[in-house]
């Protein structure tokens, strides 16, 4: 009957199959372009990431020997001043020592000649003293043989006045102060006991004793002054190397602090280099990708464009996380994405055009057989048209995609009379619409490449058609 939705599955002819293969081609080559230039900008923007990242790079390196130039030169200043530092002490102490064997040298009473050698040899180690040179050893060498020359060459004068004597070398060892105590005690002691001896000396009849002792006090307080200004000068220099070591060690400390807080900008440099990577990779693709998500609701894929979205939403909630790896990672799916929805649009809209190729082929051919065209919609991947014959009868005809892809009509018709064949054991109908609707199928096939296959109905055996009997009032099915 008239109301029962009549079916039509319709094949592409190879005429219209070279051009829907000629309109891929084509779609294709523009997507290439499109990736080419997608390509193109990533890499160029790529090139100038990679660019900064080598001056930062340089940068950090000119820093970091910067720095090692500096704290180089700093420990060279520092050597050369301790270096300098001792040199100037022992100079001094050197100075000191000499200026000793100088007051020995001042109350020796010998031959002319003789204190005259030493005096010549005391000025030789005193400019070895200002060239920097190691004179200690000869300088008490030359105390020696001035300490001897005094006790066999000793004054008569000196008799008279030992308690003078003895307040002199008492005087010249408190001189030497408690420092020296502490740095030389057993010198100090030394000392301490000769003065002892030469006290006891000190009277009537042992003048003989005590001209021999009074050299070797004399001797002894010059050897206690040097060892405790020498270990003096050793205790500055350890001091003087304890400070260094500090100074080294918080260098050190303030070294490995800058290279961790170097460490720590390359680590955050790192990470805003890959977050601006994630972002300049997005704003590549992203019109792209919007568009792609417009077209795919278009084309009536409204899960591809959800997904498509999803997978954009991904990028941006990862960047307004401030989690760049996260955010590099998802872009790289959404390119992918991207990729993958651009191919399945290609057949969308391959499916799309060809409906609406078929439409209007349907419409020219409805058009030649007379009816009117009402109207037309695209809904959900289907197209709906209606159509209007001059008795009233309408025919609202949809084009949609077959389970194998193919293009399908179907046809709800209206206001056409029933024709009920003679009874059979099928019980099958058919209606007059058959005739009508098999000539707009060959209206199409003959002008637009279409190829509408057999109009079915329910009821309809496979393969026959309804023919009107010559000369009766009654419909056969053919056989």
């Amino acid at each position: 009957m008239s109301g029962s939705p009549k079916y039509s599955t319709v094949m592409v002819a190879p005429a219209y199959a070279r051009i829907e293969a000629q309109r891929r081609r084509a779609r294709e080559a523009q997507r290439r372009r499109q990736r080419a230039q997608r390509d193109k900008e990533r890499a160029e923007q790529a090139a100038r990431r990679a660019a900064e990242a080598a001056a930062r790079r340089e940068r950090a390196r000119a820093t970091a020997a910067r720095r090692e130039t500096e704290l180089a030169d700093r420990r060279a200043a520092r050597e050369q001043a301790h270096a300098q530092g001792v040199r100037q002490e022992q100079a001094a102490a050197d100075t000191r020592r000499l200026a000793e064997v100088r007051e020995l040298l001042d109350r020796v009473r010998a031959e002319e000649s003789e204190v005259r050698s030493l005096r010549q040899r005391l000025d030789d180690l005193r400019a070895g003293v200002g060239r920097a040179e190691d004179v200690g050893g000869a300088i008490e060498e030359l105390r020696g043989r001035v300490v001897v020359l005094g006790r066999d060459r000793e004054s008569p004068g000196r008799d008279a006045d030992q308690g003078a004597v003895m307040a002199g070398l008492e005087s010249r060892l408190a001189g030497i102060g408690a420092e020296a105590r502490a740095q030389d005690p057993q010198g100090h002691q030394n000392c301490v006991d000769l003065l002892g001896e030469l006290r006891t000396a000190a009277r009537p009849g042992a003048e003989t004793r005590f001209r021999a002792l009074l050299g070797t006090v004399e001797h002894a307080l010059a050897r206690h002054a040097a060892i405790a200004g020498e270990r003096a000068a050793q205790e500055r220099r350890r001091a003087e190397r304890a400070r260094e070591a500090e100074r080294e060690a918080q260098e050190r400390a303030a070294v490995q602090e800058a290279a961790a807080q170097a460490e720590l900008e390359d680590e955050r440099e790192r990470l805003a280099a890959t977050f601006a990577e994630a972002e300049d990779r997005l704003r590549v693709v992203r019109a792209s990708v919007e568009e792609a998500a417009d077209d795919a609701r278009e084309l009536a894929d409204p899960e591809l464009a959800e997904r498509i979205e999803a997978a954009l939403a991904a990028v941006t909630d990862r960047l307004a996380a401030g989690a760049p790896a996260e955010a590099l990672t998802a872009v790289a799916a959404l390119e992918d994405v991207l990729v993958g929805a651009e191919v399945r649009l290609d057949d969308l809209q391959a499916a799309f055009t060809r409906r609406m190729d078929l439409a209007q082929a349907l419409q020219d051919a409805m058009l030649g057989e007379g009816f009117a065209f009402t109207g037309g919609d695209d809904r959900d991947g289907r197209l709906l048209l209606s159509f209007e014959r001059p008795s009233g009868a309408t025919y609202r005809t949809t084009i949609t995609t077959g389970d194998g892809g193919a293009p399908l009509l179907v046809y709800q018709v209206d206001g056409e009379p029933d024709v009920t064949l003679r009874p059979e054991p099928d019980g099958a109908v058919c209606d007059r619409t058959e005739d009508l609707l098999e000539r707009v199928h060959e209206a199409i096939v003959v002008r637009d490449g279409f190829v509408p296959g057999e109009l079915t109905w329910q009821g309809k055996p496979p393969g026959r058609h309804a023919r009107q009997v010559p000369g009766a009032g009654e419909w056969r099915w053919t056989r």
